[in-house]
C-alpha cells in the first residue's frame, strides 16, 4: 500500500512539474508574440525624420527616413545568405544635411562584390533604427586588416568610421551603388521556439504519467504461480 501511494506520488508530482513547465512556456509564447507584433508595428509606421539624441530604448526599430552624402569608407560584416551564401553587409558613415554622421547599413553583397564596391555619393534612404545585440563572448574580434567583422557592434563601428553611435539599417532607398541589396529589419530574425517547448514539456508529462500507470499496474498484477 504504502509502495502503491509512494508512486501514485511520484507520478502525480512529476506530472505536475512537467504541466507547469508547459504552461509557463504558454505564457512566455503568448508574451514573445506580443513583443513581436509591437515590434513590426514600430517597423512598419510611416518614417519620421532622424531625433536630435537617438535613444537605443526609445527609438529601437524607429522608422527614419535619412538624406545625404555616404563617404568612401566601409566595414565588412561576415553574413550569410541562404540562397545565394556567404556575403557580407556593407557599413558605411552617412553625413546628414545637417551635419551629423551616422552608421548606415546598406545591405548585402556577395564575396566576389565587396573590393569593387563603390558606395560613395549622394543618398536617400529609408530603414529604422537599430542597436543589435550580436556580440557575445565567442564573436571574434574584428579582422582589421582584411576589414572583415563577425557582428554589428555599434559603439566599435561608430569608433572605427567616426560616427554617432547610431546604426540606420537600410530598407529601400537610393544610393551610388546598386549592387548592394537592403537587409531590412525583420521580426521573422527574433527567436521564438516557446511552441516548441510548450508541446515538449506537455509530451514528456504524458508520458511519465503513462509510465507511472504502467508500474502501478504492473505492482498491482498478482505474481504467477509457479
Amino acid at each position: 500500500m504504502r509502495r502503491a501511494l509512494f508512486l501514485a506520488i511520484i507520478g502525480l508530482g512529476g506530472a505536475a512539474i512537467l504541466i507547469s513547465l508547459g504552461v509557463w512556456q504558454v505564457q512566455r509564447l503568448n508574451w514573445k508574440e506580443g513583443v513581436i507584433a509591437d515590434i513590426e508595428s514600430r517597423i512598419l509606421a510611416d518614417p519620421v525624420a532622424l531625433p536630435a539624441n537617438p535613444d537605443p530604448a526609445r527609438d529601437a526599430y524607429l522608422p527614419v527616413r535619412a538624406t545625404g552624402t555616404l563617404g568612401q569608407a566601409q566595414l565588412h560584416v561576415l553574413v550569410s545568405q541562404k540562397e545565394v551564401g556567404a556575403g557580407y553587409r556593407v557599413i558605411s558613415p552617412l553625413t546628414l544635411e545637417d551635419g551629423r554622421i551616422i552608421l548606415a547599413d546598406l545591405g548585402f553583397v556577395v564575396s566576389s562584390n565587396k573590393e569593387t564596391l563603390k558606395t560613395a555619393g549622394p543618398a536617400d534612404l529609408t530603414g529604422n533604427l537599430q542597436w543589435p545585440q550580436e556580440v557575445d563572448g565567442f564573436t571574434p574580434d574584428p579582422d582589421l586588416t582584411a576589414n572583415i567583422w563577425f557582428a554589428r557592434d555599434v559603439p566599435a563601428m561608430a569608433r572605427a568610421l567616426g560616427t554617432d553611435p547610431v546604426l540606420l539599417v537600410t530598407r529601400v532607398g537610393s544610393m551610388p551603388d546598386k549592387t548592394v541589396r537592403p537587409l531590412p529589419v525583420e521580426t521573422a530574425r527574433i527567436p521564438n521556439d516557446h511552441l516548441q517547448y510548450a508541446i515538449t514539456w506537455f509530451s514528456l508529462a504524458a508520458i511519465w504519467l503513462a509510465m507511472s500507470f504502467f508500474f502501478m499496474r504492473r505492482r498491482r498484477s498478482p505474481t504467477p504461480k509457479v
